[in-house]
């Protein structure tokens, strides 16, 4: 079966989603969009997915493995329940776009010139990046009398007018923002958002998604993740760092009152606060304070071809993915005995079908929970690694290190705030 590239949104609603087992998750309702300024690529968020229980929740364009001709495969079966809810700068084209009326200015369709014309359907593209963008419009050029079809011309995206991140003939401040943001990394959104006045920047901050706004925290000053967290009402501010990083979450959760930051952790789910707490209770001027406890942890057994599709996965962070992990069960933190690991360079050249612990490295030593950040500094540039092995005395995976939270935490407190090349204060 054929898979497809380009696609009309009018044609995914109604369409089965399937996990990489075949399971049913549910069904297509609408597709939810990012508009951006004329000259920038509007790229496909996610889609509106209904569930079998009629719940629908929002399924990143990052969890689609493919699009066939009748069905949606996902590279997971992992989804989140959250119900649906369009935030600023999202649009949703069924229930936003079409239907609605635009301006044409396509050379080649003059007759249509300064005439509002109706939206019939958006056609969708897979870019040579993997992501999906509006590529062009469906519009209804006239509507003959009863028993015969509309006319219906196809208009490239770049000669449409009148629909905007906040929708269609509408312009909110906010919604252009974050629309803006969206191409943008989470560190430049980070700065981006200190550049605008205290009211706006909360309200921007306010609209993102829970995911987006704990990527782009994650990028700033710890006095500054606090700042923004105390204008989050507390349950949402809890789902925020649900998303954060483990590390990240109990770095920002350390900079609140300890009253606020026990009840923060009892709103957080337990599957996601313990991994907080245990990096809690570590000295913060330690390997244990500073280590992810979700690295890439494999049992024995793995192969080399599964390891690989393990480190492909979107959502872990590049040092995280340089690097895999083998232990003996259980596999997530803290695991069974640890046996070592193996850098992902290796694995590359190594037969697929080959089990990844015959491609252990056996001269790695560890580090340990209680090391110092200068000796994980030292163990960096000594066996020129990005991530490293942390575990405890009795030889149990605790985490992994990354250098870039080691480097993060060496520099000075502000150095968020200064950027990259602070200016140079005279004498």
């Amino acid at each position: 079966m054929s898979e497809v590239t380009r696609v009309y949104a009018g044609r995914l609603a109604g369409m089965v989603v399937r996990g990489p087992e075949t399971d049913v998750i549910g069904r297509v309702r609408d597709v939810v969009v990012n508009v951006r300024p004329q000259g920038h690529t509007s790229r496909v968020l996610g889609l509106v997915v209904e569930m079998t229980n009629k719940r629908r929740i929002f399924l990143p364009m990052l969890r689609v493995a493919s699009i066939d001709p009748h069905e949606i495969m996902l590279v997971s079966g992992s989804v989140s329940l959250r119900a649906f809810k369009a935030r600023s700068g999202e649009v949703t084209i069924i229930h936003d776009i079409i239907g609605s009326k635009v301006q044409v200015d396509d050379p080649e369709l003059e007759k249509f010139h300064g005439k509002p014309v109706e939206v019939a359907d958006i056609e969708l593209e897979r870019t040579r990046t993997r992501d999906w963008a509006i590529s062009a419009v469906a519009v209804i050029g006239s509507r003959p009398s009863f028993g015969r079809r509309p006319e219906i011309v196809i208009v490239p995206w770049k000669h449409v007018h009148g629909i905007t991140a906040a929708g269609v003939g509408i312009s909110d401040a906010a919604a252009e923002l974050i629309a803006e943001f969206e191409d943008m990394r989470p560190a430049d959104v980070a700065t981006a958002l200190y550049d605008l006045p205290e009211n706006q920047r909360h309200t921007v901050a306010s609209e993102f998604d829970d995911e987006r706004l704990a990527d782009i925290l994650q990028e700033m000053s710890e006095d500054r993740q606090a700042e923004l967290l105390e204008t989050l009402d507390i349950e949402r501010a809890a789902d925020v760092l649900e998303e954060m990083d483990p590390d990240d979450a109990a770095d920002l959760l350390s900079e609140l009152d300890d009253e606020k930051a026990d009840v923060l952790l009892e709103l957080m789910d337990p599957e996601e606060s313990a991994p907080v707490r245990r990096l809690m209770s570590f000295n913060p001027d330690t390997v244990g304070a500073l280590m992810t406890p979700e690295p890439l942890i494999l049992s024995p057994q793995t192969t080399v071809a599964e390891a690989l599709a393990h480190a492909c996965n979107p959502d872990l962070p590049t040092s995280l993915a340089s690097m895999v992990f083998v232990v003996r069960p259980p596999t997530a933190t803290p695991t069974g005995k640890y046996l070592g690991c193996v850098h992902l360079q290796k694995l590359l050249r190594e037969p697929p079908s080959n089990l990844v612990s015959g491609s252990l490295d056996p001269d790695l030593p560890p580090l340990y929970a209680d090391d110092s950040q200068e000796t994980a500094a030292r163990y960096f540039a000594m066996y020129n690694l990005v991530c490293g092995p942390v575990i405890d005395s009795d030889g149990h995976l605790l985490g992994a290190v990354a250098v870039d939270d080691l480097i993060d935490h060496l520099l000075p407190d502000d150095w968020r705030d200064t950027g990259i090349r602070p200016e140079i204060k005279e004498d």
